[in-house]
């Protein structure tokens, strides 16, 4: 399974960009998908979850100013962040929680490669 994640760049503050991530391989069903990220010396933290069904949870920093949704149909995330602060300035990596196959009830969990947000002051 691979995750492909896209949208990366540099932004002034203020400004928006949208993280696209889409799962691919070997995939029976895709769980729930999220976006963390990691600034220069700090741990990875959560941003922002999506289940199957839609529902969300967001870190507290992002509340009102990103919004997660998905397309279960290209198993694909989107993170539209807006408002943005050169606190945002991070990798962001893509996770999903993934059935591989119909018989296998197991859930396995994989990382994407990471896109870089810089947001400038």
């Amino acid at each position: 399974v691979q995750l492909q994640a896209s949208g990366g760049g540099l932004v002034q503050a203020g400004g928006s960009l949208r993280l696209s991530c889409a799962a691919s391989g070997l995939i029976f069903s895709v769980n729930t998908m999220g976006w963390y990220r990691q600034a220069p010396g700090k741990q990875r933290d959560v941003v922002a979850t999506i289940t199957t069904g839609g529902s969300t949870n967001y870190a507290e920093s992002v509340k009102g100013r990103f919004t997660i949704s998905r397309d279960n149909t290209k198993n694909t995330i989107y993170l539209q962040m807006n408002s943005l602060e050169p606190g945002d300035t991070a990798v962001y990596y893509c996770n999903a929680d993934v059935r591989l196959v119909r018989i296998d009830r197991r859930v396995y969990n994989f990382w994407g490669q990471g896109t870089l947000v810089t947001v400038s002051s």
